[in-house]
């Protein structure tokens, strides 16, 4: 008979406590930079589309673009002040 070896850890509640904490802080601060990506994604919408409503090649008609990304502008900053 061969024996296998087995690896078992077991933590401390302190160590799983510590762990987790650890875990949810690295998903927070990844959620974070995400977030600070799409506001310049967004921000960078936004002023393109002014510079072309002001150049005449966006008309009035078209305003639900702008509209969406200030929306989106918002709820990204609203996520924000949740953390």
């Amino acid at each position: 008979m061969t024996r296998e070896k087995t690896n078992v850890c077991s933590y401390s509640d302190e160590e799983k406590e510590k762990l987790l904490l650890l875990h949810k802080t690295d998903v927070f601060e990844n959620i974070s930079e995400s977030k600070e990506k799409y506001r310049k994604i967004v921000s960078a919408g936004i002023a393109q589309w002014v510079r072309d409503f002001q150049n005449g090649h966006i008309k009035v008609n078209t305003v639900d673009d702008l509209k969406k990304l200030i929306e989106l502008d918002i709820e990204l900053q609203k996520d924000e002040d949740l953390y």
